[in-house]
């Protein structure tokens, strides 16, 4: 978790103030998965941000609007091995997709055409895709 705090302090990403409405388990209800350690550290201690690490642009969305934008984007429907965090403000969502393996990836996908087919591996926890961002890593080269 270490890296992780560095990276959020060094973002400024901003710290909640007060404790959500919405719990973890709120979101797992609507999962076959927990939810990875680094990413729970996260949404519980930190808001929702919008910019730009390294050369992307992200909008990782709060504990708060987890649901809803699933809901909305039907990822529980369509994509019941992924969860939607987040968007990069082009049509694409940022999510957590889980493995048979028990492992999981960080991906990029079309909001549009929901098909794992169209997944691109970003980063192989929520820590590993901050820090390869903050490396300067691009998604599309």
């Amino acid at each position: 978790m270490e890296t992780l705090d560095e990276i959020l302090q060094k973002y400024r990403f901003p710290k909640r103030k007060i404790e959500s409405s919405v719990d973890i388990e709120d979101i797992q209800a609507h999962l076959k998965f927990d939810l990875p350690e680094d990413y729970v550290f996260y949404v519980e201690n930190y808001l929702g941000i919008d910019q730009f690490i390294g050369a992307e642009f992200i909008k990782l969305w709060s504990l708060e609007e987890i649901i809803n934008a699933n809901l909305e984007y039907h990822i529980f429907e369509k994509l019941p091995q992924t969860l939607a965090i987040g968007t990069n403000g082009s049509g694409e969502f940022i999510g957590i997709e889980f493995e048979d393996d028990n492992s999981l990836k960080i991906i990029l996908s079309p909001s549009i055409d929901l098909d794992t087919k169209y997944h691109v591996e970003i980063g192989n926890s929520f820590t590993d895709f901050l820090l390869r961002l903050d490396n300067g890593v691009e998604w599309f080269l």
